[in-house]
């Protein structure tokens, strides 16, 4: 896990029930999720990119064409514990598509460069 979230309480949190095998609570998985979307935010600028981790959060990212109306070209969509475990480096990205645990569409939407965050 990237130094700035390691003392993150949600992330923490999430990743401990992970190792134990648990369900992460739902608040702490919320809470990690659009903290690691922000992170994301942050780390790659843009808008022409959109990622979503239903139901906890969506978020536009990378450099290149702004997409404004309608369902943008270039998606990444997964679950939030997925999205937990690719931003924190836990999950590969080619692993992640390869399971079919991440939905990714466009030729932008190869987010790899970017995780973990």
């Amino acid at each position: 896990m990237s130094s700035a979230h390691s003392k993150s309480a949600a992330v923490a949190a999430v990743l401990t029930a992970i190792d134990a095998g648990a369900e992460p609570e739902r608040a702490a998985l919320r809470d990690a999720v659009r903290e690691l979307l922000r992170g994301l935010v942050a780390k790659a600028p843009g808008r022409s990119v959109e990622v979503r981790v239903p139901p906890f959060g969506a978020v536009q990212c990378v450099a290149g064409p702004r997409h404004t109306r309608g369902t943008p070209p270039n998606v990444v969509e997964c679950a939030p514990v997925t999205w937990v475990m690719l931003a924190t480096g836990r999950l590969e990205w080619r692993s992640a598509v390869e399971q079919g645990r991440i939905r990714a569409s466009g030729t932008r939407a190869d987010i790899s460069d970017y995780i973990p965050i």
